[in-house]
């Protein structure tokens, strides 16, 4: 069993992105083998969980998710809640959209890819997972890239995968734009974000 999947029995939610996650077929933190009744979570205990859930579900370090949740928070923008502004700020970095257009299976795979200089964003060379797209911006896999072993199946899994309704991807090119902003209804993941911020307030 993977480490992330440890991860993902322990928290009850599958981060890992696997359709083979342990969680599936056991339900229940590890060692407990579903015997015992787990503990009832302290205020401070479901706040914590639910940081770590999103934290892990975007694959960011402590010091990184705090920086996104803490600029949030003390940058407040009028018209839109702090929850929306959170998500989108993930979501539009390169490593996510990456992994949105379906050019990597995991958000570590997609981290990996920029970390290695396979894509470029509007014809220039981005190496750093944490890039924030913008709209109009083009993403694409390098000329080296697609010379390589990393496209030679790739058409075929894109021909499969249907990306979120703000990118747009040409399985031809083997590239993608942002057309609009991340819809908070079509990928917001199934945690309680006010409780992050709760956490982080203190």
């Amino acid at each position: 069993m993977s480490l992330k999947c440890k991860i993902c029995r322990r928290l009850g939610f599958s981060i890992c992105s696997s359709p083979k996650c342990a969680l599936r077929k056991k339900p229940y933190p590890p060692g407990q083998k579903g015997k015992r009744r787990p503990r009832a979570l302290s205020e401070f205990g479901k706040e914590l969980k639910e940081k770590q859930k999103l934290k892990y579900w975007y694959n960011l370090t402590e010091r990184q998710f705090r920086k996104y949740v803490k600029g949030v928070l003390s940058s407040p923008q009028k018209g839109e809640d702090a929850v929306t502004l959170l998500i989108r700020k993930l979501e539009r970095r390169l490593d996510s959209v990456i992994f949105r257009l379906g050019f990597a299976t995991s958000r570590p795979q997609s981290r990996q890819l920029v970390s290695h200089g396979h894509f470029l964003v509007n014809k220039r060379a981005v190496n750093i997972p944490s890039f924030e797209v913008k709209i109009g911006d083009i993403i694409e896999l390098s000329l080296k890239s697609k010379e390589k072993i990393i496209s030679q199946n790739l058409k075929a899994s894109l021909k499969k995968h249907k990306p979120p309704s703000w990118l747009e991807l040409d399985i031809e090119k083997f590239d993608g734009k942002v057309k609009g902003l991340p819809s908070l209804e079509e990928i917001l993941p199934p945690i309680e974000i006010p409780l992050i911020f709760e956490y982080y307030s203190k």
